[in-house]
């Protein structure tokens, strides 16, 4: 018996090195970016040594999984289910982009470093090659509402509405150049308009 609660307290810390490894990753790929984000200065917040981090995490693809599913399990992107039951174009997209500026604004910090590191660090684009899938499924959501009559016009709405969903986007008209996220919808639901 004494052999079973000893794997099991074993198994238990563990799991919580491995959980305190992860959350440092994420700290750090948060305020420094994953570029810089070294296995020394994970190791060290997560207070153990560089060989800990590497039996839990033998490669960098490893722990990119582990931190980006750690990152995305409490800062979840909308859930765009509701917006179908929304049948005029305009206010499904006000309504999109309002979660989805919310959610931005929310994961400033993380999406900034990760699209910068994804110049560094390729393997960043293939773990979130999910991420992506989704926007392009919530571009299609929102696309779908406006119903265009030739194909020339459905690919520039689908360009505006990828364009106006994406976070680059959000930055520039909120960071940039002063936009409140209300004003940032507006202009986006006009260029829509225009179209």
């Amino acid at each position: 018996m004494a052999r079973k609660y000893t794997l099991q307290q074993r198994a238990k810390h563990q799991e919580e090195t491995r959980q305190r490894i992860i959350e440092a990753a994420v700290c750090l790929h948060q305020t420094v970016g994953g570029a810089k984000a070294s296995i020394s200065a994970i190791a060290e917040l997560a207070g153990v040594e560089r060989l800990t981090v590497y039996r839990h995490f033998p490669d960098e693809r490893s722990l990119a999984m582990a931190c980006t599913s750690h990152y995305q399990a409490l800062n979840p992107p909308p859930d765009p289910g509701p917006w179908q039951s929304i049948q005029d174009a305009e206010q499904r997209l006000r309504r999109g982009l309002s979660e989805i500026y919310a959610f931005h604004r929310r994961t400033e910090q993380m999406s900034r470093h990760a699209l910068h590191d994804m110049e560094e660090k390729p393997i960043l684009r293939e773990v979130l090659a999910p991420y992506f899938a989704y926007w392009e499924q919530v571009r299609d959501l929102l696309a779908s509402a406006w119903e265009p009559k030739n194909a020339p016009c459905s690919a520039r709405i689908r360009a505006a509405i990828g364009h106006a969903i994406s976070f680059q986007t959000w930055r520039s008209l909120v960071r940039e150049q002063g936009l409140e996220d209300a004003e940032a919808i507006e202009l986006m639901a006009s260029m829509l308009r225009c179209l």
